[in-house]
């Protein structure tokens, strides 16, 4: 563990210096998964005694308007210099969370840590996760291809040279190539094939306009 942690940018401030809940708490995160731990919350008194004495101030004025504005100013020259202690103690406590990795250095919670090696899982990924990873992507793979075939054998049994009318002409209705309308039951115009030459002939043709054939 590095002696030295001084979480430049992974923590956010979340400290409040005026106010009834005016006080200190920092939040810092794992740079590898981003999860959080948040330090307890430590009340700033002055800032929090400013508060109150604003509210009081709010109702009733005169010497307590002044006393208020007094405090406030008493609590702003503290503040610096207290939420710089309040930072130093959060750093502190955040070393129990958090690691630096040798290589990146970035700091990561323990379970993305390798303390025997002092790495991040990013800079030495375990392997059982590597092995597992690789098993998983090398099976959606082989189902890919084996799905692709079965696309394949699935659209050569498909009729491709009938014209299928995808628009319905009464409505407009999208039909994706289905006999009547799904949306106002019109029959829409399929085409046949000839019964003896398979030239593509309108609905309701009795003879093929190709051979003269008779359709049934």
């Amino acid at each position: 563990m590095s002696t030295e942690m001084q979480f430049s940018s992974n923590y956010a401030d979340l400290s409040n210096s005026s106010g009834v809940d005016a006080g200190f708490q920092f939040e810092f995160y794992c740079q590898r998964c981003n999860d959080r731990w948040r330090t307890r919350f430590d009340p700033y008194r002055s800032g929090q005694a400013s508060g109150w004495m604003q509210k009081g101030a709010g109702l009733f004025g005169g010497l307590l308007g002044s006393a208020s504005s007094v405090l406030n100013g008493v609590a702003e020259a503290g503040w610096h210099s207290a939420r710089d202690d309040a930072f130093t103690k959060a750093v502190a406590d955040g070393k129990a969370h958090f690691n630096r990795c040798g290589d990146c250095h970035r700091y990561v919670c323990s379970p993305c840590f390798d303390s025997a090696n002092g790495l991040c899982f990013n800079c030495a990924p375990n392997v059982n996760v590597a092995i597992t990873q690789a098993r998983a992507q090398g099976e959606v793979e082989a189902a890919r291809e084996a799905a692709n075939v079965e696309g394949r054998t699935r659209g050569a049994q498909r009729p491709v040279t009938q014209a299928m009318q995808l628009v319905c002409t009464q409505c407009h209705t999208e039909t994706h190539g289905a006999k009547f309308c799904p949306e106002c039951g019109h029959k829409t115009a399929q085409q046949v094939a000839c019964s003896h030459c398979s030239t593509m002939l309108e609905p309701g043709t009795k003879f093929c306009t190709e051979c003269g054939q008779r359709q049934t």
